[in-house]
Formats: C-alpha cells, structure tokens, sequence
C-alpha cells in the first residue's frame, strides 16, 4: 500500500500541508532508513550468484506483474476517511522474495514505484516515502521468511517448498504490517489523530485486503516452480478478479459521492462526522465543527438560465469551496446548492473557515459571456456543545442555516435559543406546505377608493390563512417564513391565479377594476416571473392594464441589477408597477428617476398622522404633488377617518385605501358593494 494522502472522500485537500515540523522530521527518518537499506542491500548482495541461479522467466513474469500491478491500483473509497489505492504489486514482490530473494524484489518494487510515480506526476517528496516505506517493509518480510527458512536475508533463496508456504505468508503479514504502520504514521500527523485510532480504524480494511493479496502472492510463490507457462495460468483469474473488485470500488464510490462534483454526498458526510466526532473524543479535544452553506437565489438561475447552466455554477462552487477549504477540512454536497464542510477545530476555527469559504464567491462566476454573482448564507455548528452525535450536530446546524437565510450573506453559528422558535417556526412551514395543498388559504380584497366620488376602482388582494380549530396566522409571520423557504413561489401562484379569477368574474359581471397584488422582495429578482405572469393574465382573459404590481423600495434595493430588468420587462407587457410603503426605504427619488413606474402608495405612518403632524402633512403634500408632476398615480394608505379622508380630497389625492373606506373583504363583499356603486361607477381612474 502506497502513500496516497490525496483529496479525501469528501473533496478536501490533504496531504503534506499539516503541521511541518513534525511531518518533515517523520518523512526525513522514514526516507533516510529506506534509502540506506537500498544501499546496504545494493553493496551487499552478490549479484552475479543471484542472476546465475534464480529462475529467469518466472522472475520475469512476477517482476512484469508487479509493475503492472503497481500502475493500475484499485482505489478503495472508504466512507468518512481518505480513499485508499490499493496496489497490485504486492503478491507480485512478495512471490519473488521466495522465487528470486528480498534483494531482487526490492530492486523490482523500485522500478514499480518509480514507474508509476512518472506516470502520476507525483512530488518528488512523496517518491521517496513510497520508495522507502516498500524498501522497509521488503526488507522486513525478507528478515522473517530468511529466520523461519534458515536461510539468508541477501542472496538466493533455498528452493520453495509447499511446506514453506506458511512461513512466506507469516512473512507478508510482517510486509504488510510495517507497510501498515508507517503509512498510518503519516496520516496520522496530517489528521492530527493518534497512531492507534488510524490503526484502529483502518484494522478492518486492512484484514480484508491484504489476505486476498497474501494468498494470490503465495500461490504464484508455489506455481513459480512450474515454470512460466504455469505461472501464465494466473493471469486470467487475477485480472479477473482486478476488475470485478474495480467494478465494486466504483459502485461503493458512486454510492457516496455526488456524481455532479464529485464530492462526497450525504452518507459520505454522515461517517465522516461519526470518524471525527470519535476522534475528537478520544484525543479531548473540541470540535469537529460543521459548516452548512446554502445559494442564494439559486432557484432563479435554474429557472431563467435553466439546469444545465445551473450544474455549471454548482460545479464552479464546489471548486471554489475545496479550493478555498483548509488542509483536513472535507467538502461535501448535499443535494441541490447545499453543501456541507467539515472542519477540524473548534467554534473560532469553524466561525473562519466559514467565512472564508463565502468570502471565496465573492468574485462573478464567468461562464460564456455571463458574468454572474453567487452569493450564500451559512450555518455553524460545533461537536460537543452543539451536538455530541452526527444527528444532532447536523439537525443543529441546519437550524442555524435557517436563521442565516433570512438575513441573507449571514454566517450564524447555533445557539440553543433558537430551537423553540425554530421548532415552531418547522411545525408551521410544514403546515402551510399542507395549507397550499389543501386550500386551506384565501385571498381578501381590501376597496382601494376614488376619493372624489367615493366608488371603488380597485382591490388589493391580500392571501388570508386560516387553521383548521386554530386562531389564523398573521399574514407577516407565513409570508417571511414562505420567503425563506422556497414556498413563497407556489404561494405567489396561488395569489395571482385566486385574484385575477375573481377579477375576470367581476369584469364579465361589468364592474371595470384593477387589481394590485404586493410582490415578495425575492421574487423580484426572479427572472422568470414576467412570463409567469403573463401567463397568469393570458389564463384568465385579462389585459395586462389591470394588474398592478406592488413592489416595495426595499426590494428593489436587495437585487437592484435584477430587479431593473424585471420590473421593465412587466411595463413592456403593461403591467402597472406600484411603489408600496413610499418614503419608508431608502434613495426614493433616486428610484423614481432611473426605474419606470406608474403609482406611488404613500405609507400609513405618514397618511394616518396628517392631522395632528405638520412634518407628516408636508411630507404627504409633496409626495402628492411630486407625482402630479410626474404623471403618476397616487394612492393614500391608512386612511381611518373622516379627517383624514377630507385632508387628502383637499390635497388632491385621487386614490386612497385604508379601513375607513373598506377593511379586507371576502370577494363576495366587494361585489355587493359594487352592486350598489354601479350607477355611479364611471371606470378605473
């Protein structure tokens, strides 16, 4: 078994970036006794007796076979811990220690590893440690076999007998053993473990494997006195058996490792997490921490773009991420645009690790002749005092990723006061999941009033959910939950489709309305969302003139290059774009400049106080009379009294809303009172 601390199953980057004091001295001591024992067994073996003696074509065979063996491994993944490539040049090297002597299957081992370390490319560093640790371990079954034999360590061995067979196998088991444990030293001070864990875990694995490879090597030792041809027999079956156990290792990865990044997947974090977690225990050490990263706005890639693209930025993240992962540390995707890193340390050293793998998409991914920015939330959580199993470690921090997400570009480390809220606030999603399937939620329309003649000339339509036997659920509380869910799509859906049905029914009946709908921050930035509604519109038979989209400044502010093209594409349709809650955001005017609008809805905590707060009323007079200059629509909210409603006539507001003039109302409401305005009703304003 070579050294091969390469990326570990989970994505990260191993190897010899550990602490260097300590793994240099290792590797110098490791490659000093090596190298010396290849000279001593250089100068010391009588070569000219070795290649008179030995028998050539079988010495051939085994040495042709140890080379190939050594270049075409098997990589073994193993879940939780580093893939082991297991080499076919044992048995080979083995075999020829009975058949040619320990010297020469020293000498045919090198050229092996040599061969393949060409091949691979791999660090000059890394050759010599493999070359030594199979020159220290040769060397080892050669003292055994020659102490058990009689004969000598250098030099020809004494002819193989069948009842020396045993004797080679105690050997190999020595071969392997130091093979075993000098590898496990360097893993070992990479992982920051004890000896005796690695060993320990990997005791298993190393029973399996190695008595497969003993028992090929010694059968070839005994066929090898047959002659070549006998020793040919061998090669079908073990090259059989090298690509069935191929085949195997395959499949055993692919069953833990995502097939689109090649990271590791859920079941692969799942070991992992429970390797580290004992680990940690046993050396009484903190950690490890769990780092769960969530894409923003991802679902809107997919849908504009589509998956294709959406696999290519999945892709460019998770190069990303292992990039930018500390040495030790693992990467793994969960599913979708999750993906999970597991850190070795503590809460401080999880904290960074995390905000170093953000800050790593900080750069526009470029793909073809987009440039786009890829932004995410994380979750913290660390073993013990956030879980002491993998179940808890990971339920926690996806607790901490949900409180991250409804901030957005948040790292939030787990604390125990979030689980009753969350634990409610899952409970709740859950219902509402069930709420959308169910028909358990309506819509309301609450009379938005011509201030001059008193008739209604539109609604807003606001979603209302009431539980089956509970008290209903403010529309703030599921709305913010749907948003950072996911569900405020299917949520959105179902308002449009609910309001512009009735709005049909109520334009065939003659009454002459438009209907206006507040949109989530979110979805502005969904590009896709002008075809959704225009198919929502095409449904029902309703001119584009009818709907108004409520958007508030704050939203057009969390994704302004997106939310621009949005809301010009829903104009170029004829959809009506509405400013909701004018004058609580920020650069207002600055909005009204760039963005194309067609209605400002100055916010209640201005309407309501106009009486009694000259400041208020200066503010609503200017607002008004801004938008006259503009061309613009203006709607009063809040209105709550008669006062109220007469300042507003008075200031030459056209439009108001506010529970003086209608609170939310059933459809069925609206209509009875545009049953009695109907003579009166002169059409939208």
């Amino acid at each position: 078994m070579e050294l091969n601390p390469r990326t570990r199953g989970g994505g990260a980057r191993t190897g010899f970036l550990a602490p260097p004091s300590r793994l240099e001295v290792y590797v110098a001591a490791v490659c000093t006794l090596g190298l010396a024992a290849i000279a001593v067994i250089a100068i010391a073996t009588p070569w000219a007796e070795v290649f008179r003696q030995i028998p050539i074509w079988p010495t051939i065979f085994l040495a042709v076979a140890a080379v190939a063996g050594e270049i075409k491994p098997i990589k073994l993944p193993r879940a939780g811990r580093e893939d082991r490539t297991l080499s076919m040049s044992a048995p080979f090297v083995l075999a020829l220690v009975a058949v040619a002597g320990v010297d020469v299957a020293i000498i045919v081992q090198i050229i092996a590893s040599v061969t393949d370390d060409i091949l691979t490319r791999r660090a000059l560093k890394k050759s010599l440690f493999n070359t030594a640790q199979y020159a220290l371990s040769l060397l080892a079954v050669g003292i055994v076999y020659a102490q058990l034999t009689g004969g000598s360590v250098l030099g020809v061995p004494a002819p193989f007998e069948p009842k020396n067979i045993g004797l080679l196998l105690v050997g190999g088991v020595a071969m392997f053993g130091v093979n075993w444990v000098l590898v496990a030293g360097i893993v070992a001070i990479v992982t920051q473990k004890s000896i005796f864990t690695v060993l320990r875990q990997d005791l298993g694995d190393f029973l399996v494997t190695n008595l497969v490879l003993l028992s090929i090597g010694g059968i070839a030792a005994l066929v090898a006195n047959d002659g070549f041809w006998a020793l040919s027999l061998l090669a079908a079956p073990v090259v059989a058996a090298h690509l069935f156990a191929a085949s195997a290792a395959r499949h055993a990865h692919d069953a833990t490792h995502d097939a689109l990044t090649g990271l590791g997947n859920r079941t692969q974090l799942q070991y992992e997490l429970t390797d580290e977690l004992f680990a940690a225990r046993e050396s009484g050490v903190e950690g490890p921490g769990l780092v769960l990263i969530d894409l923003d706005h991802f679902k809107d890639i997919n849908d504009t773009l589509g998956h294709p693209f959406g696999d290519l930025i999945l892709r460019k993240v998770a190069d990303e991420l292992v990039s930018a992962a500390p040495a030790g540390a693992s990467v793994h995707r969960l599913g979708g645009d999750e993906f999970a890193v597991v850190v070795r340390g503590g809460a401080a050293v999880a904290a960074e690790v995390a905000r170093v793998l953000l800050a790593s998409l900080d750069e526009p991914v470029h793909t073809d002749d987009l440039e786009l920015l890829v932004r995410a939330s994380a979750g913290v959580a660390v073993a013990p005092h956030h879980g002491a199993d993998t179940e808890t470690l990971m339920k926690n921090v996806d607790i901490a990723l949900y409180h991250a997400k409804l901030e957005r570009d948040r790292i939030i480390e787990y604390s125990p006061e979030f689980d009753i809220n969350t634990v409610e606030k899952l409970q709740l999603l859950a219902d509402l999941r069930t709420a959308l399937d169910t028909g358990q939620l309506h819509v309301e329309y609450q009379p938005q009033v011509d201030l001059a003649t008193g008739t209604i000339v539109g609604v807003e339509a606001l979603v209302r959910w009431q539980r089956p036997g509970r008290e209903g659920i403010r529309t703030e509380d599921f709305i913010a939950l749907a948003e950072s869910s996911g569900l405020v799509v299917p949520l959105t859906s179902f308002v449009l489709d609910t309001a512009f049905g009735q709005l049909a029914q109520w334009r065939a009946s003659g009454f002459d309305l438009r209907v206006a709908v507040n949109l989530s921050a979110r979805l502005l930035s969904d590009l896709g969302l002008p075809e959704q509604i225009s198919e929502a519109l095409g449904k029902h038979g309703l001119p584009a003139s009818t709907f108004v989209l409520e958007v508030t400044e704050t939203g057009i502010l969390a994704d302004a290059v997106r939310a621009d093209a949005v809301v010009r594409e829903l104009r170029a349709l004829g959809v009506a774009i509405a400013i909701d809650d004018y004058g609580t955001g920020n650069a207002s005017l600055t909005y009204l400049k760039r963005l194309e609008i067609d209605e400002l809805k100055v916010d209640r905590s201005f309407v309501s106080n106009i009486g009694s707060d000259s400041h208020d009323l200066i503010i609503v007079r200017s607002t008004i009379a801004l938008a006259h200059s503009l061309g613009l629509r203006v709607v009063a909210e809040g209105i709550e009294d008669a006062e109220t409603l007469q300042a507003l006539v008075e200031l030459g507001c056209p439009v108001g809303q506010g529970y003086f003039l209608g609170r939310p109302m059933a459809a069925e409401e609206i209509e009875v009172r545009l049953g009695l305005e109907q003579p009166a009703a002169k059409g939208v304003r």
